[in-house]
């Protein structure tokens, strides 16, 4: 089984880092600055490995997903600053907390705990959902200064979403608006993770921190924890209903199968579409199952304006992805790519605009 590590910083912290609070303060400026140490090649590769199957995709259910809550989640915030000087506020369940939750739920053996230790990416097994990844950061940005793709209702899909960060800024957006008045067709966010534990375990959590960190400002801190009961529960899913927006969770491998499920799943009056992928091609195999996945959705999804943002790392060291082989393999395929945004401090970035022809 196919191990590796990308050796760039993400902004989430392991309990054995030789200095914490220096990595701590380093990652929180990669998340605010977008820049990162220079990655170091890795001997190892992301390719699917011979006899090992690709988890099927599968809807999973909201409900089963809130069913597995603990009876509380300890967060802490981290800030993006926006192009306009101005800034969002993101809080995200700790690792260590899921950790906690394994432990205990493993009754201390620690099994199930893939994901959660050195490697990036374990081949088959895991793709890296429980970590933050700078490009995610990229795309809030964008998503902040294009309101057209939230703002008026419609569809918007993350996939390889991990920790959510630019659904969580579109959930935020979405109900401070709606809550001074704003009127706005049904919203359906969509989340697929190749892990259904990564919806479980981050997602959903994350989900409701930023709800929660919007409906319920009084003693809210930036670090902390949050109390979960049904009560809060059925809060939760209320305010999405008063705000007309739905969530649909996804696990397992990109391909056909994933397809049919979001087409047959994501629902909206509205013809505005926007696909979502960060960190999504970092390696051959990745990129190519990722474009033809993105692809077959926009080509089967309901709706007049399609457009996915898809925000990368310009070369991926030692495994292979590149922006310019997806831009080419896309536009081989008919689409129109542009790119819209730039990060050259660090490791290069970049945020490119998919569009299928006519759209």
């Amino acid at each position: 089984m196919s191990t590796f590590s990308f050796s760039f910083s993400g902004d989430d912290i392991e309990e054995d880092s030789p200095n914490p609070t220096a990595e701590i303060e380093e990652r929180k400026h990669v998340a605010e600055s977008g820049t990162l140490q220079r990655p170091s090649p890795s001997v190892s590769s992301a390719f699917p490995i011979s006899g090992q199957p690709l988890l099927p995709p599968k809807l999973c259910s909201p409900t089963d997903l809130l069913a597995t809550l603990p009876s509380k989640i300890a967060y802490s915030t981290l800030r993006i600053k926006l192009d306009d000087g101005s800034e969002v506020k993101i809080p995200r369940r700790e690792l260590w907390d899921v950790r906690v939750q394994l432990m205990a739920e493993d009754e201390g053996s620690g099994e199930g705990m893939v994901g959660l230790g050195k490697d990036d990416v374990k081949t088959g097994v895991y793709e890296g959902g429980f970590k933050s990844w700078e490009s995610s950061v990229d795309v809030v940005r964008v998503l902040a200064s294009r309101p057209e793709h939230w703002a008026f209702g419609g569809k918007v899909l993350e996939l390889g979403c991990g920790t959510a960060l630019p659904t969580l800024a579109v959930l935020q957006w979405v109900l401070k608006i709606r809550d001074e008045g704003a009127e706005g067709k049904g919203l359906s966010l969509g989340l697929a993770d190749y892990n259904s534990s990564v919806l479980q375990l981050v997602t959903l959590p994350n989900l409701m921190l930023s709800w929660a960190q919007v409906t319920r400002t009084e003693g809210w801190e930036e670090e902390g924890e949050l109390e979960i009961d049904e009560d809060l529960i059925d809060a939760f899913l209320a305010s999405l209903r008063n705000v007309n927006l739905t969530l649909s969770f996804f696990s397992g491998a990109w391909g056909p199968e994933l397809v049919r499920l979001v087409g047959e799943n994501m629902r909206s009056v509205s013809s505005q579409i926007t696909i979502i992928g960060a960190e999504t091609i970092y390696s051959p195999f990745a990129l190519k199952s990722f474009a033809e996945t993105l692809l077959g959705l926009m080509a089967s999804m309901d709706g007049e304006k399609k457009t996915a943002l898809v925000a990368a790392k310009k070369v991926y060291f030692g495994v292979g992805g590149s922006m310019e082989d997806f831009c080419e393999m896309v536009r081989a395929k008919g689409a129109l790519v542009g790119q819209i945004r730039e990060e050259s401090d660090g490791v290069r970035r970049a945020v490119v605009e998919v569009k299928m022809t006519g759209s």
